[in-house]
């Protein structure tokens, strides 16, 4: 990897420079999926105000976290200021060479700067901007500060998680800001499209909670049609049966997913139960349904004699969906994942090691995108590389803005 220079790439969008503004999660997801594909990207921080990702995470060495690590992987890192003018003008002379700006500051933020959207593209026709926020940038929720929790709960997403009767529970990871950043580069590249056509850039507007609320299935249509409130259902998912976990002998929980006909048929011949083939209360999805706790408790009771391995062994034999309840060590050991290159060393500067981390989701036949560096040790790792390149800076005048508190 080459912890200097991201313009070395020859993933898909090698030929795109991003310029990221913002902090934590949602925004700076987005970028590192663009950067993850090939594109340049520029992390932007206030100088004295580094993004408080930096230290994140629960893992810490010597008092460097993990978080930053993924998240900032294959960027460049410049300091500027941009509640100063003299900033302000940097950034934009930026815009006026790259492609797209991904933000996630609070709508009406840069417009109170004076570098909103339409400042931008007076200096670059062509710019796109990903705007990711808690609402959106319109509508009556607009003004306020979203974070991926509350859009959870907003979109209904978080009350259907759990198990009936008790609280909502949280899904451990920042679900809605990942949804956002995925929905921003899927925004994004269609804007990258639609440019080539036009010669014009546009505005992705990207809300938390409206990322949440794209997932949430049928629940919609539902409720619309017959009043249907999707409740909380524990371990499996009401009325698709069956599809749910067991515990296997070694304690070890697995997950058997055979609810469609022809896989359930599959199941019914693995565990020695032919008779459910067609039995009038599982010979089809509507009767299974029905009968989801009878099944439950039938296969519960066939794993629960066997070790986990073995029961995945034989239904992935038998052509059943099935796997296990992994932690995170056994993930980092999981050969398949291994296999295709979806764990890998990120060499952290910071650190002077590597570090292990997801891989490039998706993998391109022609194009891969690659994990080419880690996040920078520091705020303003490339200014003089990005200053003097691309925008012609000279030593002394990059040393006057630093001394200045302008990058």
């Amino acid at each position: 990897m080459d912890s200097e220079n991201s313009d070395n790439s020859t993933g898909a969008l090698a030929d795109l420079r991003v310029v990221e503004l913002g902090s934590l999660i949602a925004g700076p997801f987005a970028g590192r999926l663009l950067g993850d594909l090939g594109a340049d990207v520029i992390k932007v921080e206030a100088p004295g105000r580094a993004d408080p990702l930096r230290t994140w995470g629960q893992a810490a060495v010597d008092g460097e976290h993990a978080f930053w690590t993924v998240h900032a992987r294959n960027k460049r890192s410049i300091s500027l200021n941009l509640r100063e003018e003299q900033g302000r003008e940097i950034l934009l002379d930026l815009i006026a060479v790259s492609d797209i700006v991904v933000e996630n500051f609070r709508p009406g933020t840069l417009e109170k700067w004076g570098v909103g959207y339409e400042t931008m593209r007076e200096h670059n026709p062509g710019i796109i901007m990903a705007r990711v926020s808690g609402y959106g940038q319109t509508g009556p929720d607009a003004h306020k500060a979203g974070y991926a929790s509350v859009a959870e709960g907003v979109s209904g997403l978080r009350y259907i998680n759990g198990f009936p009767g008790g609280p909502a529970p949280r899904m451990s990871l920042s679900i809605g800001d990942s949804l956002a950043g995925m929905f921003a580069v899927q925004g994004v590249l269609a804007a990258v499209h639609a440019r080539h056509r036009t010669g014009r850039g546009q505005v992705v507007d990207v809300a938390l909670t409206e990322a949440c609320l794209a997932m949430m299935e049928s629940t919609i249509p539902d409720y619309d049609l017959a009043g249907v409130i999707r409740e909380p259902s524990g371990t499996r998912l009401s009325g698709i049966a069956p599809s749910n976990l067991y515990r296997a002998r070694d304690r070890r929980w697995v997950i058997i997913a055979a609810n469609q006909d022809t896989v359930f048929r599959r199941l019914c011949t693995a565990i020695g139960r032919e008779d459910l083939i067609d039995d009038p209360r599982t010979r089809d999805h509507v009767a299974r349904g029905r009968h989801e706790n009878m099944l439950d408790d039938v296969i519960g009771e066939w794993v629960r004699h066997r070790d986990s391995d073995d029961v995945i062994e034989l239904l992935g034999d038998a052509g059943v969906v099935a796997g296990p309840v992994n932690n995170i060590a056994q993930v980092a050991e999981n050969e398949q994942f291994r296999d295709r290159d979806m764990l890998v060393p990120h060499h952290d500067e910071r650190l002077g090691r590597d570090v292990l981390g997801p891989g490039v989701v998706p993998k391109l036949s022609e194009t891969p995108g690659s994990v080419r560096s880690a996040g920078s040790p520091e705020p303003g790792h490339h200014n003089t590389e990005i200053y003097t390149q691309l925008l012609g800076l000279a030593p002394e005048r990059i040393t006057e803005l630093s001394e200045a508190g302008i990058i």
